[in-house]
């Protein structure tokens, strides 16, 4: 009983410290109550989040050089993809680190300066219309069609981590409000 009202006093970087310790002593863990093993989960979160978030500042770095994207290399058949749509102007596939039982993201095919939705200009209205309605036909196709999500990240702040326009089609599940 003593470890457990010791914990009751510990707040912020002091708990998460003493969770580590806990995670690895099974006999302590067993005396440490439900609500406060949770946040062990929620300490793997933050530490994914954070590594999302400086994944976006490397990728912004190169964002407007030119240089071939993944993305470029999937529409080029040099990476393999899990196709679930695809047309002249938009290539649409699964998202190999899924944040729903249905993660889709889809692309232009060519990129023309389309980096990010912040670089959208007007000509480039053909291909943003074109992206939705090829987000609802992927919808269609899952069967998701009841319900779902369509995500742009947008710069740095938004975690983007590829610079090459994308949208994520989400859905499979209750999404819940709000998203970020």
């Amino acid at each position: 009983m003593a470890a457990m009202s010791s914990l009751t006093l510990l707040r912020g970087p002091s708990i998460v410290k003493a969770l580590g310790f806990i995670k690895a002593s099974n006999s302590i863990q067993r005396i440490v109550p439900t609500s406060l093993r949770n946040l062990t989960s929620h300490r793997s979160y933050v530490a994914a989040a954070h590594d999302e978030e400086a994944a976006a500042r490397a990728a912004a770095v190169n964002a407007d050089t030119g240089a071939p994207t993944i993305f470029d290399k999937i529409i080029a058949k040099e990476i393999p993809a899990s196709v679930v749509y695809e047309d002249q102007k938009v290539l649409a596939f699964r998202d190999i680190n899924p944040q729903a039982p249905v993660h889709v993201l889809v692309i232009p095919k060519s990129r023309d300066g389309l980096t990010e939705l912040a670089k959208a200009e007007q000509r480039h209205e053909d291909i943003l219309g074109h992206l939705l309605y090829a987000a609802k036909i992927v919808a269609e196709k899952e069967g998701i069609v009841d319900g779902f999500r369509v995500v742009i990240n947008s710069g740095p702040s938004a975690c983007q981590s590829v610079y090459h326009l994308h949208l994520h089609v989400l859905g499979g599940r209750q999404l819940k409000w709000p998203a970020g």
